[in-house]
């Protein structure tokens, strides 16, 4: 008994290893990508400019800066996790990448767990990086806005990458890069994750509300505005999260 147990104890360490490997690679593979490079960071930032420097933002009851923020950062969850993660997958799904390393020692729920790490590890970047150019902008968040915000981004990402894992793992890759690429425009420009929907209909602001997109962008801008939590968001994040990896469980395809 005792001879096991140390093999026991070291199986999950080297688990854990392999994943950390795995994120680290996928990170970097993100990070060198000129196109992923562009949706992640110079994306979020030039919206994070253009809403600070016009007044479409204005009479909102804050300066434009503070308004636009919150927004921005969601869409920097939503473009890593949903359409960067969503589009490499499907392609790494054609080439035979996924079948290949789901059979390694990984396994696939390694895999799957080193995707969400380097996701969350390419956040952090993003969430730096905006941060950093709101804050030159005249960015001023509480603390308390800020550790509201973060939990509710680490949400809005787990629920936007089963998204895109569900939709590279059931369609072709090209259908998956329009697809994607398609409802990050739609989602970013009308599903209120951005600007709030009600700017421009409340009729509109009542079904944006139920998509991930309005619920993460209307989250973060009651946690960074206002301190608050908005409780319907959070629970509409939850219900995306669980069926869309529910769904994903079910319906994904290796090869």
């Amino acid at each position: 008994m005792s001879a096991t147990t140390p093999q026991a104890a070291s199986a999950p360490a080297t688990l854990a290893r392999r994943i950390i490997q795995q994120g680290r690679y996928e990170t970097t593979t993100m990070l060198r990508n000129g196109e992923q490079l562009t949706l992640m960071v110079v994306m979020p930032l030039l919206a994070l400019v253009a809403l600070s420097v016009t007044p479409l933002l204005d009479g909102m009851g804050a300066s434009r800066v503070d308004i636009a923020t919150p927004g921005v950062l969601a869409l920097c969850a939503m473009s890593t996790a949903f359409t960067g993660q969503g589009i490499a997958t499907g392609f790494d799904r054609r080439y035979g990448v996924l079948r290949f390393l789901s059979t390694t020692p990984l396994g696939r729920g390694g895999l799957i767990a080193g995707k969400v790490l380097a996701v969350l590890a390419a956040l952090v970047i993003q969430v730096a990086i905006v941060s950093a150019v709101a804050g030159f902008l005249g960015w001023h968040p509480t603390v308390a806005g800020i550790l509201l915000g973060i939990p509710l981004l680490v949400l809005g990402t787990i629920a936007f990458t089963a998204l895109g894992l569900l939709i590279a793992g059931t369609v072709r890759p090209e259908a998956t890069l329009a697809i994607t690429n398609l409802c990050w425009i739609l989602f970013g420009a009308l599903g209120g994750i951005v600007l709030p929907a009600a700017r421009f209909s409340s009729t509109l602001d009542g079904i944006v509300s139920w998509l991930p997109s309005g619920a993460l962008g209307q989250a973060m801008r009651d946690a960074l505005l206002l301190g608050q939590v908005n409780v319907f968001a959070v629970v509409v994040l939850l219900g995306w999260a669980l069926l869309a990896s529910l769904a994903a469980v079910r319906w994904f395809k290796w090869s």
